[in-house]
């Protein structure tokens, strides 16, 4: 896939008076984008300040996993035609609990679906996301452009950028921090968040397997931390290899034939031999949960809002769903008139999402903390519960509906108001 047209960049004149924008996003990665979309038809003027270069900033060497409400929503985007031939959709979905010998399979009968899951490269997430605003004269892009001050005036916000070596400034209603875990805007807002480091890192690498995937999709949870697999297209996967940190960073420090003898052992022999397609990368694993998802002129999603686990692949659907949120919020304000910066419009947003999100939090944190136990009392209740997953299909409905989104509140791009919040 390739961006289609160049973005649209605001192509500012010199001396050209300050511009105004109803909405200024700040972070163009999938959750600014996907936001930016969801508004290219709202009749919103919308601005988009991110510090790389659109090339660039597509070009991360990093897949996920994809729940299926994550699909609904690029499919009411209309870019499913874009996204779908270009990701794996799982067929299934196996769980294990270390060398326990029965595991719980997920299939899309379970959920009367045609796929249980999906796994999508960057790439494709944020090529058909440029794609989607290439021919928008409601949306800008500035970028790479650096955002070096934000005041807050009453009823809008000044940003002050430096784009093309020139130093330039933009007003607008509301300001949406989608600028990432170490959010420089809610900082500044002086937002406080709650969290906690795991003490845990994640190894993320793709392989090409010997064997087929077979479209499967594997979550093993071993006592130092869970290890994933992820099925991509042309027979290739990414694992996620979570472990206590200085177990993970003596393990990348390995000579790369021990690295793979490790990795091996680890992924098992069902898909015969593995060859490493790149260099295998490292981050680090933390819970946090902003105390305010918003205050005035100001709201925070994805990252700048919350992390989580990576296990259950969480992450990056719960910031899809605050975009897809946050967009109908905002559509159905700007219908009705409403000043879209005002804490009444925000307030709705936060009630909506950060409940949710707090569910998955703790799913992921107790998840986590259940399986990379050793305590026999938990093993033995925990891999009864694998058992009752796999052999009482109402409680394999409960769970997989849970990891795939379908709960709560599902976001409607269709610009029919959301339900009343209080």
């Amino acid at each position: 896939m390739t961006v289609r047209t160049p973005l649209p960049h605001p192509n500012p004149q010199p001396h050209s008076p300050t511009r105004h924008y109803d909405v200024v996003i700040v972070g163009g990665g999938i959750v600014g984008l996907t936001l930016a979309s969801a508004l290219r038809t709202s009749g919103l003027r919308v601005a988009i300040i991110e510090a790389q270069p659109p090339a660039q900033a597509a070009s991360r060497q990093r897949a996920y996993a994809m729940s299926l409400v994550s699909g609904d929503i690029f499919k009411s985007l209309g870019l499913w035609p874009q996204i779908s031939p270009h990701i794996t959709h799982f067929q299934r979905v196996t769980l294990s609990d270390a060398d326990f010998p029965v595991s719980v399979d997920f299939r899309p009968q379970d959920l009367g679906t045609e796929s249980v899951y999906y796994a999508a490269e960057h790439h494709v997430l944020m090529t058909a996301l440029q794609n989607s605003l290439a021919d928008s004269e409601s949306i800008h892009y500035w970028a790479p452009a650096r955002l070096d001050r934000v005041d807050y005036q009453g009823d809008r916000v000044q940003c002050t950028l430096t784009y093309q070596d020139a130093t330039w400034t933009c007003t607008t209603g509301l300001i949406v921090a989608a600028d990432g875990a170490r959010s420089p805007l809610r900082e500044q807002a002086g937002i406080p968040t709650l969290g906690w480091q795991y003490g845990q890192s994640c190894i993320t690498a793709v392989l090409a397997p010997e064997r087929s995937h077979q479209n499967t999709a594997y979550e093993r949870f071993w006592p130092s931390g869970p290890f994933a697999i992820l099925p991509l297209p042309g027979d290739r996967c990414q694992i996620v290899w979570t472990a206590p940190h200085a177990e993970a960073e003596a393990l990348l420090a390995l000579p790369r034939e021990q690295f793979m003898a490790e990795l091996q052992r680890r992924y098992g022999p069902h898909m015969g031999r593995l060859r490493l397609l790149n260099e295998p990368m490292m981050f680090p694993v933390r819970l946090m949960q902003s105390r305010r998802y918003v205050q005035s002129r100001l709201a925070l999603v994805g990252d700048a809002a919350h992390c989580c686990h990576p296990v259950g692949g969480q992450g990056l659907n719960m910031g899809i769903r605050d975009a897809a949120a946050l967009a109908q919020v905002l559509i159905t304000a700007h219908q009705r008139g409403e000043d879209l910066g005002s804490d009444a419009v925000l307030k709705r947003y936060e009630r909506w999402r950060r409940r949710e999100n707090w569910l998955i939090l703790t799913l992921t944190d107790s998840l986590n903390r259940i399986f990379s136990n050793r305590w026999w009392p938990l093993v033995v209740v925990r891999r009864a519960g694998v058992w009752a997953l796999q052999h009482l299909p109402p409680l394999k409905w409960v769970a997989l509906s849970l990891m795939t989104g379908r709960f709560g509140t599902r976001p409607r791009l269709d610009l029919t108001p959301p339900p009343v919040l209080h």
